[in-house]
């Protein structure tokens, strides 16, 4: 008995004619995989978004119970947040969203992500008007403590 394949067997002759390559398809829409201009000309209209509507409207007062760091965009995860927000943002209330939405962008991302942003142990703890304070993630003791071990160090004569 005689195995062999049946039907093409090369890509010219599986293709249609005007067949094209398909592009790759776009970065996922958040911020965090973004990288190097692509990073920052998202950062940058994250900014605009910020500093011209939700602040104005949705700021509030600083005080140390509600805590707002002048250059937030120094903090990754107050920049992942607001960019989740503004997502949420453009889905929500641009054309064509439910009439719904807005009312919906309120209750289910403002509130929860501001909440969250402006807590006295968010990420602005200890950043107040004119002042910023660095955070520091929390010690691990190996990056990837299921891979190879590490390599050990060159010994030294």
């Amino acid at each position: 008995m005689e195995n062999r394949m049946e039907g093409p067997t090369r890509a010219d002759e599986v293709l249609p004619d005007d067949y094209e390559a398909a592009e790759p398809p776009p970065p996922p829409p958040f911020i965090l995989y973004r990288q190097g201009p692509e990073y920052l000309d998202e950062l940058r209209a994250l900014t605009l978004w910020t500093h011209q509507l939700l602040l104005p409207i949705y700021g509030r007062e600083v005080t140390s119970s509600a805590p707002w760091c002048p250059v937030w965009w120094e903090h990754p995860e107050a920049v992942a947040q607001l960019h989740a927000l503004w997502l949420a943002w453009q889905a929500l209330t641009g054309a064509g969203s439910d009439p719904l939405g807005p009312a919906n962008w309120h209750r289910d991302y403002l509130g929860p992500v501001m909440g969250s942003l402006r807590d006295p142990a968010g990420p602005f703890a200890g950043c107040k008007p004119g002042t910023h304070r660095d955070k520091r993630p929390p010690a691990v003791e190996a990056l990837d403590p299921f891979g190879p071990p590490p390599e050990p160090p060159p010994l030294t004569a």
